[in-house]
């Protein structure tokens, strides 16, 4: 049985994390946990509460470990009792991956140093933070490291994760089962891809965002990563 985990705290992305959950719950002979402090739900960032199935303490090893991103993350990184479970569980884990900003918690963990690490693009520049190298890609792996970026791009990570699991066809088949065939109504979707003013109203609010998130990135690295 392949153990995969997924590590729930309040204000989570629930995409970040029900994208790859739809995906990695079809894998072959698997077993998917859903972690938090204790078997309360977890409110989400848009109202949706995620019930947990395993608490920190009863989790079995994993072989996949996964950490979704949000506004939450400034509040997880800083969490000694979450970093410690995730320190324990990448010691033996195949996989350890995130998505979206998940990977700051993976970086103050000391997880992504000198690895190749990607995130959502308004805080892509702040990996350096925490040890990582800024890579642009929508998956990037590093050995058993893979960062997703941001939001829907988790479920582009768990079809390359399956793949790299059971294989390509099996990747392929469960990518039709669910129909992922994006087809956006807008172009878009990426800086590159944005119209200037969208992209420039948007780029101020996660400017705004950084002048608090950068600092508390660079101390939950300082006092966790070693």
């Amino acid at each position: 049985m392949f153990h995969i985990g997924f590590i729930l705290f309040p204000n989570v992305t629930q995409l970040d994390f029900t994208g790859p959950l739809q995906v990695l719950h079809r894998l072959p002979d698997s077993q998917v946990h859903i972690i938090s402090h204790t078997l309360e739900p977890v409110p989400s960032d848009c109202g949706l509460s995620l019930v947990p199935t395993k608490t920190f303490e009863d989790c079995p090893p994993l072989d996949l470990i996964c950490v979704p991103g949000g506004f939450g993350v400034e509040q997880a990184m800083a969490d000694p009792v979450l970093i410690d479970f995730l320190k324990q569980q990448a010691s033996q884990a195949s996989y350890i991956t995130s998505v979206c900003t998940g990977a700051f918690v993976l970086g103050a963990a000391g997880l992504l140093k000198d690895k190749q690490a990607t995130t959502h693009w308004a805080y892509h520049s702040l990996l350096s933070e925490v040890g990582a190298i800024p890579t642009q890609g929508r998956v990037v792996r590093d050995g058993r490291v893979f960062t997703g970026g941001g939001v829907t791009a988790g479920i582009d990570f768990a079809l390359t994760i399956v793949a790299e699991i059971a294989g390509q066809a099996m990747a392929q088949r469960i990518q039709l089962s669910i129909e992922y065939d994006p087809a956006p109504p807008f172009v878009g979707g990426s800086p590159q891809t944005t119209p200037g003013d969208i992209l420039a109203g948007l780029a101020g609010f996660y400017a705004k965002r950084n002048l608090e998130f950068g600092p508390a990135v660079i101390k939950a690295y300082s006092q966790f990563s070693n």
